[in-house]
């Protein structure tokens, strides 16, 4: 199956350099050896060209570490890429991995590139290293989007107000590119190419010993990173999980969760092929279906949009709609029963016990359920000073702690909380006509079976 042109973008139109050693392809969104388009594309082109491919990855820590990241997330994308090197390695591409900037270790290898390829993300930072290549690189560039089943622009020219808006334009199109993604034979293996100034990846922990970061939130044993971890969990979830999922995905304690937002955050797996695996499942019916690729595509792809078409989408003066921020400002000084420092949230210390559970699964496990993640930021909202202080804390909270924070989602969820992508409801103290989510909430599953399993997965942390 041919990628679709509609994925490829053309950044520099210098033809391929004649003399070369390689195809390069920066590996940055897309952390994954196969359902890749962007490497399939680069393969491609170097069969063309009768050359090798190497593929690249940037390292950042210390003072240029990636923002908000600490070990929790860095131990989950190193394992994603041991696995990714083993598998380019098997498929006869060479890979290398550098301490540097993804823009510096991508402009550094491509003076020895016939092209350079790149794949695409959407959070500030990365467009800030593309914008860099573009301009140093002096080659041929192509960038490939294969992290959303649309491509950007082709769902929407602009800012979308809601999923409504969103998700008939997404309806309309999106067979066209849920396709299988065969890979491509490579035509001039060469795995053990290598290039000077190159970690070793294959030890994942000693690695991680060795960079400097925040250490304070160490890794998980619920999670581990890579395709192959990614894969397994979604089979188990086809098998044991989705049958049922339209009705049971609310209910925390119901086990209807994939757990796919770690892999799909940092690209270890493919959202195409997400989708595929859902729409041929035969363990679940048409309303699982349709409630699985709303979450996965529409919710998802809507985040994707939002951070893409907002600059400050961290920020709440611009992230947060002008109404939902008058609203709040009118009600900013309503009495708030319960206040709470950023730190009692973080240790769970509120006199919301449910509350306190859920930021106990997220604290220890890097993990809470979509219904809790909901009520959790309401209630910072109402437990702190201002909302532009709950906003800020929100998004630390959800930044340090969950293993997809930071992510396009991470932004528009917490807006969400104050009103991004929603309408004036009923008036209440504190929320204004901002949405309001009250105890009541945790009435519609089984709070003290979700407890138990919170306590569960924090003993396995333990042990």
């Amino acid at each position: 199956m041919a990628i679709q042109s509609a994925r490829i973008r053309l950044l520099d139109e210098a033809p391929p350099r004649e003399k070369a050693d390689f195809v390069l392809y920066l590996m940055q969104q897309s952390m994954r050896a196969d359902f890749n388009p962007a490497l399939e594309l680069a393969v491609e082109e170097a069969n063309r060209l009768g050359l090798p491919v190497l593929v690249c990855f940037g390292l950042l820590d210390g003072a240029n570490g990636f923002p908000e990241a600490n070990a929790r997330h860095y131990a989950f994308l190193l394992q994603g890429l041991v696995d990714a090197a083993a598998g380019l390695r098997k498929r006869g591409i060479a890979f290398h991995l550098r301490r540097a900037t993804p823009a510096e270790v991508a402009i550094d290898l491509s003076a020895k590139a016939a092209l350079l390829v790149l794949d695409r993300g959407y959070l500030a930072i990365q467009r800030r290293w593309y914008d860099t290549i573009v301009q140093d690189a002096r080659c041929r560039i192509v960038q490939v989007e294969g992290d959303v089943v649309v491509p950007l622009e082709t769902a929407s020219p602009k800012h979308e107000y809601a999923a409504r808006t969103l998700r008939p334009k997404l309806h309309k199109l999106w067979d066209a590119y849920l396709e299988p993604l065969k890979p491509r034979r490579v035509d001039h293996p060469a795995p053990e190419l290598t290039v000077r100034g190159g970690l070793d990846v294959s030890d994942p922990d000693k690695l991680l010993a060795e960079l400097t970061l925040d250490t304070a939130v160490g890794p998980v044993r619920r999670f581990r990173g890579g395709t192959s971890e990614a894969r397994k969990r979604l089979d188990r979830f086809l098998a044991e999980g989705f049958g049922g999922y339209g009705a049971g995905r609310n209910k925390p304690e119901a086990g209807a969760a994939s757990h796919m937002s770690p892999y799909l955050h940092f690209g270890q797996i493919s959202p195409v092929e997400i989708a595929l695996a859902i729409r041929a499942s035969k363990s679940g019916d048409r309303d699982d279906r349709s409630a699985y690729l709303e979450e996965l595509i529409v919710r998802r792809e809507l985040a994707m949009n939002h951070v893409f078409r907002t600059e400050g989408y961290d920020d709440y003066a611009r992230a947060v709609p002008e109404w939902a921020r008058k609203t709040l400002a009118e009600h900013a000084d309503d009495p708030r029963p319960h206040l709470y420092t950023e730190k009692v949230l973080a240790e769970g210390g509120t006199h919301d016990h449910y509350w306190n559970v859920a930021m106990r699964e997220m604290r220890e496990t890097g993990y809470m359920h979509n219904q809790l993640r909901m009520y959790w930021g309401k209630k910072i909202l109402e437990w702190s000073p201002s909302p532009e202080e709950g906003f800020a804390r929100t998004l630390r909270l959800n930044n340090r702690y969950f293993l997809d924070g930071r992510d396009a989602n991470s932004f528009t969820n917490v807006a969400w909380v104050y009103g991004l992508h929603d309408r004036p409801w009923q008036t209440r103290k504190i929320f204004g006509s901002v949405r309001y989510q009250s105890e009541n909430s945790l009435r519609k599953f089984d709070a003290k079976a979700y407890e138990r399993a919170v306590i569960q997965l924090c003993e396995a942390e333990q042990a």
